[in-house]
């Protein structure tokens, strides 16, 4: 293996998009997947059919919404953390935690926030607050480590088609972005942007207005890189085929490549 291929994807609905993951997974050869929104409780969850497809895997299932889990091929995640530490009251499946061919990768699924505002805009930023303090931690332990998953923000108005139609939308609001960029002021890489850094990159197209047709997109997924591996950065990307598939998800599947 002379690179490491660590992949993110909400997949909207594991058990009605299975054959489209499959499909992703023959044709992309991921090394590692972190996968959002299962809408699957555990007992639902693939495995049989994600290890035929020559993949081990650990999960965080959740009946009809959230759910996150990790795919690792030709071996198994070894599981470091179920669940983000601050809030012994929460419930939902959101963080997972494992190692994975020699890199720690954090699987996240960070809360949606809307309708902006209210009380979920408040989980989302409270959410958020615990993902920054535990993501100090993981970057100060000097060891490799991915952030991986759906933030659901969008960082900039470049990273948007038109921000003037999501104003009002919880992924544009100041408070989350100002979130996004205290986490990467840590030393975190944004990969996709470090590698297209003044490209149009979305990996969300919604399913109103045409949107997947007319490239009217968001980038929300994102993998960020610590300090100790951004330097084996090698190319990053967005499987956009993925989203023209007959009932796909409406995200693609977001990659890196690195040195291994």
């Amino acid at each position: 293996m002379n690179s490491l291929k660590i992949a993110t994807f909400n997949i909207n609905g594991i058990r009605a998009r299975l054959e489209a993951l499959l499909d992703w997974l023959a044709r992309e050869s991921p090394d590692v997947v972190c996968l959002q929104e299962l809408k699957a409780n555990d007992a639902a969850f693939p495995v049989e059919a994600i290890r035929e497809a020559g993949y081990g895997a650990i999960w965080q299932g959740q009946a009809s919404w959230n759910g996150v889990a990790i795919l690792a091929r030709g071996s198994e995640p070894l599981e470091s953390r179920r669940g983000l530490p601050g809030d012994p009251h929460d419930k939902h499946s959101r963080y997972l935690e494992a190692a994975v061919h020699g890199v720690i990768v954090g699987c996240l699924y960070l809360p949606n926030g809307n309708p902006w505002p209210g009380p979920k805009f408040d989980y989302k930023l409270a959410w958020f607050e615990r993902l920054i303090k535990h993501g100090q931690g993981l970057h100060n332990s000097g060891h490799p480590v991915v952030l991986a998953g759906d933030f659901n923000v969008v960082p900039t108005d470049a990273d948007i088609y038109n921000p003037r139609s999501w104003l009002k939308d919880a992924l544009l609001q100041p408070e989350s972005r100002e979130c996004f960029e205290r986490l990467l002021a840590q030393g975190w890489t944004d990969a996709l942007r470090a590698s297209h850094p003044d490209e149009r990159l979305y990996t969300f197209w919604d399913y109103f207005r045409q949107h997947w047709q007319k490239n009217s997109g968001l980038r929300i997924d994102h993998l960020l890189l610590s300090e100790s591996l951004a330097p084996r950065l090698l190319e990053s990307g967005v499987d956009r085929w993925v989203r023209d598939q007959p009932h796909a998800s409406d995200h693609a599947p977001t990659w890196v490549k690195l040195k291994n």
